[in-house]
């Protein structure tokens, strides 16, 4: 839901930094579920074993963020998005942030909550089921 009220158009990466690595794009307002942070990064672990909290708690915040950005930076290459945004429990948690990408707000869940329930056609379905 946040990348969905995230959205400002184009190609966005979503990266959810919390427990694991929450991932989709949306490309020309058609949303993609991902499963990148399953991905083999290193030392046959993946980005998740990295950048989730797993990663944040074993390598402290430091080294954390230091592969925030290189994460980061190898799926812009891989995917090429217009830009990233970055969310979730952990993101608040980066004092830079990488390039081509921004935080966003956890509110922003409810604004892509309303953004499925209009595409689903809630607002038509409200209207119709309203008392005359």
């Amino acid at each position: 839901m946040q990348a969905l009220g995230s959205y400002e158009g184009g190609k966005m990466l979503f990266l959810g930094l919390g427990t694991g690595l929450g991932s989709s794009m949306i490309v020309d307002g058609v949303l993609v579920p991902m499963e990148l942070g399953h991905l083999q990064y290193r030392k046959e672990k993946t980005f998740e074993d990295f950048v989730g909290q797993a990663g944040l708690k074993r390598h402290g915040r430091k080294k954390w963020a230091a592969h925030v950005h290189d994460v980061v930076e190898r799926l812009v290459a891989a995917l090429e998005p217009d830009y990233v945004v970055l969310g979730g429990g952990n993101a608040d948690k980066l004092s830079a942030l990488p390039k081509k990408s921004r935080l966003c707000k956890n509110g922003n869940a409810f604004l892509g909550g309303f953004r499925l329930w209009l595409s689903a056609g809630g607002a038509a379905e409200a209207k119709k089921s309203r008392p005359k």
